[in-house]
């Protein structure tokens, strides 16, 4: 994992989910999917695989909020729970970044 690249996407998505083009955020979900499904761990690859999800409903050309949302609360809980086992040094951005997708995927969810 990258602290450069967590840390960049904490980021973004803390500046708000309008902020990012969809073609940043789908850079991003590709550059995450790829390390996730690389890693040989059937936790962080089920991971990965939702990102997939995110990225065809991203690209749809048709966004649907809801759909969008109930993905992003599927990958802050997934995240969080890669946090427990995730090395010390990663653990709290982790954290940080899984409450984040869980509070932005809340918002959509109720649009």
């Amino acid at each position: 994992m990258n602290h450069e690249l967590l840390g960049a996407t904490i980021h973004a998505l803390q500046n708000g989910l309008t902020t990012i083009p969809i073609s940043g955020a789908l850079d991003n979900t590709e550059t995450w999917q790829q390390h996730l499904l690389q890693s040989g761990e059937p936790a962080l690859q089920d991971v990965g695989r939702e990102i997939g999800n995110l990225q065809s409903l991203l690209s749809s050309g048709n966004l649907n909020p809801e759909a969008i949302g109930n993905s992003l609360s599927m990958l802050g809980t997934q995240t969080n729970q890669a946090a427990t086992h995730a090395s010390p040094d990663f653990q709290a951005q982790l954290r940080e970044l899984g409450d984040l997708l869980l509070q932005l995927g809340t918002k959509l969810q109720a649009a």
